[in-house]
């Protein structure tokens, strides 16, 4: 099927409303289809996928419309559901609306409500497949929402999150401190087809055990001391998109005991709270640990582990992408001369150098703070050698002797004359154009191209 097609599945108990709308909306959309009740509407989603759900609160069989919603929401968030409410019953509308109904209709039906309903979820459906589409593009660019990288490690990282970006399956990030792990849970996120959604985070590492039930799945009022109100959990902050749980191996063994429970059963209960609820999220989560030497510690459950580590992604350190080092300082500063109201600056060559040889404990983190202090504390335009943190030139003195310094300067000279030249090439040799893809002053692109010999 095309992604612009648009199909439509017709859930009612009442042969004459089926039979009707399906003739009525028979132009509205590229193929309608029927079912007399939800288990039959289920069956059909094994063969085929459907963008807009229409359906009775009111089905025969075991599930009713609601819940019918629910399941879909679950195992097709794209599908869009309209539901069919007796008259009056502003209840029961207002309760398909919380369990992600994209809106409802009284009977008696007026057929050509419907159609405006109908076609107002075409265009929305139509409008999440272009944005789609766009982030797809800025993807393909080498880039992915903010994270940039021209290296080989991180062209492989950008490839995992297209690949599983478009799917359903849970997704560990691992990696140390500062690689940014959730600009690319935000990533998967954004180009997934929950991207419309909210995404939620939280840092598990930062929660009392005490406070970590409550947040995760919400309490009612007066549960506890200073609950005087009924709160929404992380869960249902995300429904219909995506939960991140950063430092996810800083749970104590209750605390899994309770993920591992809502990830099995895709339900959960607020504190304090009788009803079942169910958890239409994706689950993202990160941490800077290795859970397998956790695992044979017996400080991490080893069949959470497998139920969060569907696919792993693993970032590289800034050490393991040293030839990236160039374009994100270019970034950077670009980034912080505009918000801070200061001329571009630029990079003496002698200072690059340095920041590619040094250690980078704290990974593109510490590489965004320099960049910043650099940015307030220096008023020349050009930023020396002599001017970097002094622990940078330590390390990079330490790291790199003189001949493997020279060495190191080409390579650097190399990955930025090889990314400007591919820029220039993808935008028809417009130095505007080129400037913004790589994220720099136009100013600062002549001055490079000078220095390359490009032209």
């Amino acid at each position: 099927m095309k992604t612009s097609d648009f199909s439509v599945l017709i859930v009612d108990d009442e042969p004459n409303i089926r039979s009707g709308l399906a003739k009525g909306l028979a132009g509205e959309a590229d193929r309608v289809e029927t079912a007399s009740d939800a288990e039959a509407a289920l069956d059909k989603f094994e063969q085929s996928t459907y963008q807009l759900v229409i359906a009775d609160v009111r089905l025969g069989g075991k599930i009713d419309g609601i819940e019918l919603l629910r399941q879909l929401g679950q195992t097709h968030p794209q599908t869009a559901v309209i539901v069919i409410t007796a008259h009056g019953t502003v209840e029961t509308a207002v309760d398909a609306m919380r369990a992600g109904a994209f809106d409802f209709i009284s009977k008696p039906l007026d057929l050509n409500l419907v159609r405006q309903q109908v076609r107002k979820a075409r265009q929305h459906h139509a409008l999440r497949i272009e944005n789609q589409q766009l982030r797809s593009r800025l993807a393909d660019a080498g880039q992915i929402s903010n994270i940039l990288g021209t290296c080989a490690a991180m062209q492989d990282v950008f490839h995992q999150i297209r690949q599983v970006a478009t799917t359903e399956a849970t997704v560990m990030i691992q990696g140390e401190s500062g690689t940014g792990k959730e600009l690319i849970a935000r990533a998967v996120h954004d180009l997934s087809p929950r991207g419309d959604g909210p995404f939620v985070a939280v840092n598990l590492g930062a929660m009392p055990e005490s406070l970590l039930e409550s947040e995760l799945f919400g309490h009612e009022k007066g549960s506890f001391s200073g609950a005087s109100r009924q709160k929404p959990g992380c869960f249902e902050q995300a429904s219909g998109g995506t939960l991140f749980l950063d430092e996810v191996t800083e749970m104590s063994a209750k605390s899994q005991v309770d993920l591992l429970r809502v990830l099995e059963s895709g339900q959960f209960i607020r504190v304090g709270g009788e009803q079942l609820l169910s958890a239409n999220v994706r689950i993202v989560s990160a941490t800077n640990k290795s859970v397998q030497a956790m695992i044979e510690e017996g400080t991490f459950r080893e069949d959470l582990f497998y139920r969060l580590n569907v696919i792993p992604i693993e970032v590289p350190s800034l050490r393991q992408r040293r030839e990236d080092i160039p374009l994100l300082v270019e970034h950077f500063l670009k980034h912080f001369c505009d918000r801070h109201g200061r001329p571009m600056k630029q990079i003496s060559p002698e200072a690059m150098q340095t920041l590619v040889a040094a250690k980078w404990p704290g990974n593109v983190r510490q590489l965004r703070n320099v960049v910043e202090r650099m940015v307030v504390t220096h008023t020349d335009d050009l930023i020396h050698d002599h001017q970097l943190p002094q622990e940078l030139q330590l390390q990079a003195s330490s790291n790199a002797p003189s001949a493997t310094a020279c060495t190191l300067a080409e390579a650097v000279e190399r990955c930025e004359r090889e990314t400007i030249s591919a820029a220039m090439a993808a935008c028809d040799c417009h130095r505007e154009n080129t400037a913004k893809r790589l994220g720099v002053s136009v100013r600062t692109l002549h001055y490079k191209m000078s220095r390359y010999g490009l032209h």
